[in-house]
């Protein structure tokens, strides 16, 4: 028997997830020139140095600083160009806005906002004749999303990810056959959830894949499947998807 939807519920619910969706990918946040900047040169382009594709948890400042470089027409460095720091709502930098130095590069510290999800933040520069701008995407995690990168780390990340760390030596090219990295959107958002559920608990012969990806039916309970999944869901690239949510009707 179907149950009767309140209405008000949905409403609220409605007016919830518009606010969300505002605050996340509203307007920019993100001061006005500093008076005391006196930008000495002007660039035509610029380009990410190092920072970009982060991680961290909500409302936490990214472990690196965001780096970027004003070049002029033919690709030199320009220093002391204006460059300003913009982002959604609840992002912060420190600072907003810098003259590049004499290498022709700016950093500023950025904090995440309160919300999950990807954030697309923006380095301006005025530029001769027009501004030059560049997009450098971050990635905020909220709980159950920060519980699947700890279980990550702890179970997957040594085989899923090729690159070795201090802390982690990658079994990647041991491999005969090659996991397919979290970030890869191209294959995992193809698979719903409760493929990757059936894979993580039963191992690949789940779902007729490799027999060199274990079963973890013992080991994880189903929340941090879950938990897991979000994980993945959240790094993919292209971003995931969701499929809409449907109300029923009376």
């Amino acid at each position: 028997m179907m149950k009767r939807v309140n209405t008000e519920v949905l409403r609220s619910s409605a007016c919830l997830a518009l606010l969300a969706v505002v605050a996340l990918a509203g307007c920019k946040s993100g001061t006005q020139p500093n008076a005391a900047l006196k930008p000495t040169g002007t660039g035509a382009a610029i380009v990410e140095t190092s920072g970009g594709h982060q991680v961290g948890a909500t409302g936490t400042a990214l472990k690196d600083p965001v780096v970027v470089q004003v070049n002029d027409e033919q690709g030199t460095a320009v220093p002391g160009a204006l460059v300003q720091f913009q982002g959604p709502a609840g992002v912060s930098f420190e600072p907003a806005a810098a003259l590049t130095d004499t290498s022709g590069q700016a950093t500023t510290a950025v904090t995440l906002g309160g919300i999950a999800g990807r954030y697309q933040l923006t380095a301006v520069t005025p530029g001769k004749a027009k501004p030059a701008s560049l997009d450098v995407i971050e990635t905020a995690l909220g709980y159950q999303q920060r519980l699947g990168a700890i279980l990550a780390d702890k179970y997957c990340t040594r085989c899923h990810d090729p690159e070795s760390s201090a802390e982690r030596v990658s079994n990647y090219d041991n491999l005969e056959t090659k996991p397919h990295a979290f970030t890869d959107g191209n294959t995992l958002n193809k698979m719903s959830d409760a493929d990757l559920t059936a894979i993580i608990q039963y191992g690949g012969p789940a779902l007729k894949r490799s027999a060199l990806m274990p079963p973890y039916e013992k080991t994880l309970s189903l929340a941090e499947v879950r938990a897991l999944i979000a994980y993945t869901r959240a790094l993919a690239d292209p971003p995931y998807q969701p499929a809409g949510t449907v109300y029923a009707h009376k």
